[in-house]
């Protein structure tokens, strides 16, 4: 088995930190998710993450207005330039400040990056490849404290900043003679957002306490004009030596502006700026301080976030309120609007929450929010499309593994969630809770429909379900014991006791009613369901048991021990068979609180969960470490390691300590530096919803809680600090022959297809291994000919060519050619295939899954398309009973008025 696999998405984070961007048609929305950045396609229902990550959880992120280039920015200041085609790093720099905003001018040419009091104008990345893409240009110098907010105007001549300083700031892009800056008050907080008018000069600033300003300009952008080289030297400001300066010269001109100096009668005009309004959102006290701010310049809609979860939205210059909503009670972080104006996105970082919302028609696009607290479990389903998590906010959510999407949460539990699994059918999820009871979801109708508890309250730590559906069996925490329910009947069946340690995993064998049970007491127990729940074997231990896991064809337990060592038995024998001292592979980091070096905390971590392959020969493990090491099962071997993050804003990630963050008071992390802006993750204290003085921060450790391959061997995804990782196998970047010849090219399969020897074309183009190539070759097979290839293709072939076709169906449009090879496939060679099930589930799995998937997309069709015939013939019935009924009356008043016209004559 290779293991090319890559990474492929992150599911159940969809916003942490930083502002939003939409893509340049407006159809994506890109959202900063830790160190990566997350594409959610809007229009087709997809969300993708980049490949790409920072060192640290990103700030700030940028767009060029063609929407190819990216700008990602880091806590640190560190910056990539990111190729939003390619997905690809075209550049690093760094800025050794952290940066507060970035924004690119709207003709694409210069990019303003604002850290602390300065602004810093760049050249922005042309298309030529240069070695440095980030060239200074000029320097901007003028408030007093750190800016926070930035906007251009339409044509590129000037941009504006905010500043904490409850300043806004306004300056010249180029050398105007009429304007070098210009600073405007009247506010009485921080400047959360500055805007210009369309076309204008014009201002809108708002802050924080909840006041808008409108700001009228007496000079027109047309009417700005060059300042000429022979009258003012060059003093542009492109390093600082040069700033001092222009900060003379600054000042100077800003003493003209404000009227402090004669102006000269002979230049222009100096630019002006008078206050014309000031709104306030707060007049009744019923919000709190405005948090983001986002302005479209061509509609005049003004939508503003706040700390209570509440937004609003106003058309200016009138203030006219359209629409005021609330989506939590956690501050609104980040605000963006699309291009058409239609599309409001809003980023909740306290929920981890993401909205898209069309304004008007009054309903949301999409609606995201991942687990705000850490996941601790996983599931996949038999076909492999969902993948059901539990976390510690007591939610189960699934997931679409196509779209990425999660389309149902359930929230009955009270506590943590700690174990969910599927039945057999995929459509009964179960969870196990911390509360006490495992509950049953229907994925038909979103409900849960059956809820098992215990005869006393306990809490269960984790959970199985046998081949059938039939046995539900939970682990407890506090009284050590097993407790069997029935899936149809809800009741208790039995109680199982035996062990001296609380219950840390519970696995059924895949093809018996057989129950294996880790424990903390150093034994793996193993229970027959069909002979009255007796104990068969015992499986003694050297050190406590955290995971258990039975192969596929349940003739092999995997246990985890807490000495770091993977042990493998025969369920039969009670035979220990192999181990693996997997202690070395985790490599964990070092946490800033530690008093004790990596090498030494490391004797006390292990793996915490275990999965085997789909085809039974490897086994995947993760726990307190970034590491997912995968071994094979026979050799014992470590065969792959898995960085899961490189993200330093998390815990134990290094090796060593940064000496640099040594202090003569020790480590600055034993620092309390108060609450700060967000860094790390609140824990405020229990029952306090706002106000809390008292709030700590701490950065979240990184670890692996859960690991599961997929049923069709193609990805396999883990839950971790950073969120759902899915991992898959990329084959159309791998050059992978099979039997590779001089004589096998692509010109030899084509001359093949030419003189219509298919079944030659078919094994040369499987042996090149092109899957480009190997699409071309099927597509283009006769539809009367799939019976005569299938039966005379070679059994080598018969493997290779069912998993191209249940690989392609899933996204291809010929179902019927597809489905036609399948069926022909399975008829001929399905007795020789059955021999080697064991090794061709993963194939079979992915066969099912796509078929499952068109499946249930057409039969929505086509219940669709039925209802509307339905409901045409209803309509054409009614409408031909009344047509009669009128022509009738109208015959009849005809009548009336013939014999009203004879009596008359009469």
């Amino acid at each position: 088995m290779k293991f090319a696999y890559k990474f492929s998405n992150l599911l159940g984070t969809v916003y942490r930190r930083g502002n939003l961007n939409f893509s340049f048609d407006g159809n994506s929305l890109i959202s900063p998710v830790g160190n990566r950045i997350s594409v959610f396609d809007l229009k087709n229902n997809k969300s993708e993450t980049f490949p790409v990550s920072t060192k640290k959880n990103i700030t700030c992120v940028a767009l060029s207005p063609s929407g190819t280039l990216a700008i990602l920015v880091d806590e640190d200041g560190e910056a990539l330039l990111v190729s939003l085609t390619t997905r690809a790093v075209l550049n690093h720099f760094n800025f050794h400040k952290p940066v507060h905003c970035i924004s690119f001018s709207p003709d694409g040419r210069k990019f303003v990056v604002t850290k602390d009091n300065v602004a810093l104008m760049y050249y922005a990345p042309g298309k030529r490849r240069e070695f440095n893409a980030f060239v200074l240009d000029k320097t901007y110098y003028g408030p007093y404290d750190e800016m926070t907010c930035i906007d251009w105007t339409d044509d590129s001549k000037c941009f504006v900043v905010g500043s904490k300083d409850m300043t806004t700031w306004v300056f010249g892009a180029e050398r105007w003679e009429n304007l070098i800056y210009y600073a405007l008050g009247g506010h009485k907080d921080i400047i959360v957002g500055c805007f210009f008018e369309r076309d204008s000069l014009d201002l809108y600033t708002v802050s924080q306490d909840g006041a808008l300003c409108v700001w009228e300009c007496d000079t027109e952008l047309t009417e700005l004009k060059l300042k000429s080289v022979k009258q003012v030297p060059d003093t542009t400001m492109e390093n600082n030596n040069q700033g001092k300066d222009g900060e003379v010269e600054m000042e100077q001109k800003g003493e003209e502006i404000h009227g402090k100096a004669n102006q000269d009668k002979q230049g222009p005009g100096k630019v002006k700026y008078k206050q014309k309004e000031k709104h306030f959102f707060n007049k009744e006290g019923d919000f709190n301080n405005l948090t983001s701010s986002a302005y479209h310049k061509k509609m005049h809609i003004l939508v503003t976030g706040f700390a209570s979860g509440i937004f609003h939205l106003h058309e200016l210059p009138e203030f006219n309120l359209i629409h005021s909503l609330s989506i939590s009670n956690q501050r609104i972080s980040s605000i963006a609007i699309n291009n058409t104006g239609d599309w409001i996105a809003l980023g909740c970082s306290g929920l981890g929450q993401l909205l898209v919302w069309e304004w008007q028609s009054e309903s949301y696009i999409m609606k995201q929010q991942g687990h705000f607290n850490s996941m601790v479990a996983l599931a996949y389903s038999p076909d492999g499309q969902y993948i059901a998590t539990g976390g510690d906010d007591g939610k189960v959510k699934v997931w679409n593994t196509n779209s990425g999407f999660c389309f149902v949460t359930f929230t009955e539990h009270t506590s943590s969630v700690s174990a969910v699994t599927f039945n057999y059918t995929g459509f009964v999820i179960l969870s196990a809770s911390l509360d006490g009871t495992v509950r049953a979801f229907d994925l038909h109708r979103y409900r849960n429909f059956r809820t098992f508890t215990s005869p006393q309250p306990t809490q269960f730590s984790c959970l199985a379900i046998d081949g059938s559906g039939e046995i539900v069996s939970a682990g407890s925490q506090d009284y050590f014991e097993i407790y069997i329910w029935s899936m149809q009947t809800g009741r208790l069946l039995e109680v199982l006791a035996g062990h001296e340690g609380p219950i840390s995993s519970l696995c059924f064998n895949p093809n018996q009613a057989i129950l294996a049970s880790a424990s903390w007491d150093k034994t793996v127990k193993i229970w027959d369901m069909s002979d009255s729940w007796k104990t068969k074997e015992t499986l003694t231990l050297i050190s406590d048991a955290l995971a258990v896991v039975y192969r596929g064809d349940g003739n092999e337990i995997a246990v985890a021990t807490l000495n770091g060592e993977i042990t493998f038995w025969n369920p039969k024998s009670a035979v220990q068979t192999g181990s693996i001292s997997g202690r070395h592979d985790l490599q964990i980091g070092r946490k800033e609180m530690d008093k004790i070096t990596a090498k030494q905390a490391a004797k006390g971590k292990s793996f915490t969960t275990l999965c085997y392959s789909a085809d039974g020969q490897s086994i995947m493990a993760g726990g307190h470490s970034k590491f997912v090491c995968i071994y094979n099962v026979r050799e014992q071997i470590l065969m792959k390691k898995f960085e899961i993050s490189c993200n330093l804003s998390l815990d134990a990630m290094e090796e060593y300590l940064d000496r640099r963050k040594m202090t003569e008071f020790g480590s600055l992390a034993l620092i309390d530096d108060g609450t700060g802006d967000g860094d790390g993750v609140a824990i405020p204290l229990p029952g306090v919803k706002k106000g809390d003085m008292s709030s700590r921060h701490f950065k979240p450790e990184i670890r692996v809680t859960s690991l599961h391959f997929s049923p069709t061997g193609r990805s396999w995804a883990a839950t971790t600090t950073e969120g759902l990782l899915l991992y898959s196998l990329d084959s159309e970047l791998v050059f992978d022959p099979f039997d590779l010849d001089l004589d096998v090219t692509p010109t030899s399969v084509r001359q093949m297809l030419q003189q219509c020897k298919y079944i030659s074309a078919i094994i040369l183009a499987f042996r090149l291994n092109e899957k480009k190539l190997i699409q071309e070759v099927m597509e283009t097979v006769p539809y009367s000919q799939i019976d005569a290839i299938c039966v005379t293709l070679p059994e080598l072939y018969v493997e290779k060519l069912l998993d191209f076709v249940a690989t392609s169906l899933e996204t291809s449009r010929h179902l019927q050619f597809y489905l036609t090879w399948a069926q022909r496939l399975l008829t001929q060679h399905g007795q020789k295939l059955k021999g080697r099930a064991g090794s061709l589930l993963p194939m079979f799995n992915s066969l099912q899954k796509s078929i499952h998937l068109h499946f249930d997309n057409l039969s929505k069709l086509c219940d669709w398309s039925r209802y509307n015939i339905k409901y045409a013939e209803a309509m054409s019935k009614h409408r031909g009973i009344k047509r009669p009924a009128e022509d009738q009356m109208s015959e009849d008043e005809n009548s009336e008025e013939m014999d009203s016209d004879h009596s008359v004559e009469m």
